[in-house]
């Protein structure tokens, strides 16, 4: 399954190896990678190299070490195909207003097929969620919890592993802004009302009036995410 490389960067190569084995499914989540010792001596490289290469596929949430016991697979063939674009976006600085063009891209997907797809359960679900996020906004909390879980199981229902990861990716980038952004009663009203017409649209399994929903709520919060930004951050 693995076998020596040449390269002077020799863990990029170790990393390419390990990380194409587990999207062909060769390699499973929970399957045990040989230790450093054995590693080191299939790759005809030094222990530190193969230290090197488990931390690169660590950051890339692909594999775990487990101490005392050993490093094992941790995501599934299609969390790899996607990991290393989330663990990009995780480590990455960049422009909100680039990250929030990405999430108006794939958000509204996620809608859309949620709501063609929604189980009963589902919506149940959906709906206790915004039962919660309204006792949230009634007792003034300040953090937006129930904000994230919404969009957590609209990720969900749309029942596709990869667009899930991707999804999650983005919220859980976003959490910081998403807690500023709806720091007052105002903010916190309004998302609640974007998420009400999204479900909504779920209720009714209509696919278009649920991608229009979601860009709307998206529309909103980028408006005053960045007007916010443009004036120093200044509280509106």
């Amino acid at each position: 399954m693995l076998k020596e490389v040449r390269k002077k960067r020799a863990y990029e190569d170790i990393v390419v190896q390990i990380h194409d084995l587990i999207k062909k499914g060769r390699l499973k989540q929970d399957d045990q990678l040989p230790n450093e010792k054995e590693l080191s001596e299939t790759f005809k490289v030094s222990r530190s190299t193969v230290r090197e290469a488990i931390l690169s596929l660590e950051t890339m949430r692909l594999v775990e070490r487990r101490q005392g016991d050993g490093t094992y697979v941790i995501a599934t063939s299609e969390e790899a195909l996607v990991q290393p674009l989330a663990s990009t976006l995780y480590g990455e600085k960049d422009d909100l207003i680039d990250i929030f063009f990405l999430r108006t891209i794939i958000e509204p997907e996620v809608a859309q097929i949620a709501a063609e797809n929604a189980t009963a359960e589902e919506i149940e679900e959906l709906e206790k969620i915004l039962r919660k996020q309204e006792d949230e906004v009634a007792l003034g909390v300040r953090e937006a919890h129930q904000d994230t879980t919404f969009h957590h199981l609209l990720a969900r229902m749309a029942k596709n592993r990869v667009l899930e990861r991707l999804s999650l990716a983005l919220v859980d980038l976003l959490s910081e802004t998403r807690d500023e952004y709806l720091q007052s009663e105002e903010r916190k009203r309004g998302s609640l009302k974007g998420h009400h017409r999204i479900l909504d649209a779920i209720k009714a399994h209509n696919g278009s009036a649920a991608r229009k929903a979601m860009h709307k709520h998206l529309a909103d919060v980028e408006k005053i995410v960045f007007n916010k930004k443009r004036g120093g951050g200044k509280k509106s």
